[in-house]
């Protein structure tokens, strides 16, 4: 009974998701700071669209980490899916509080004669 593996080096998948990881986050940062008005000045479900784009590839981002760093590839798409789907959930879930609470409090400070002290 012969225990021999074959060493397999991943030297082209490190540097294929370094390339995928490094060309989104320089997307983001060109995005961020050029800014452009097409982009910026058009609202979307209350925020612009250039915020919508940056929380898409941030979430693309945490799944392609997830995907290739846990080594969830090689996995059942079953397991796959238990395990990404409730972070998107809790992903969307954070953005909509956030943005309905963000919101209520920015009414709140314009409409009333509180005033912003911080």
């Amino acid at each position: 009974m012969s225990h021999e593996h074959e060493y397999v080096s991943n030297t082209s998948r490190i540097w294929k998701v370094f390339g995928i990881l490094s060309l989104v986050t320089i997307v983001e940062v060109i995005l961020g700071i050029y800014k452009p008005d097409s982009l910026h000045y058009v609202d979307f479900l209350g925020l612009s669209l250039l915020n919508w784009i940056f929380y898409a590839l941030t979430v693309y981002k945490a799944y392609y980490i997830v995907y290739a760093f846990m080594h969830m590839e090689g996995e059942r798409s079953s397991l796959r899916s238990a395990v990404v789907y409730p972070l998107i959930f809790l992903i969307l879930y954070l953005l909509f509080i956030l943005l309905t609470e963000g919101d209520y409090i920015y009414g709140v400070f314009k409409d009333s004669t509180i005033k912003w002290n911080f």
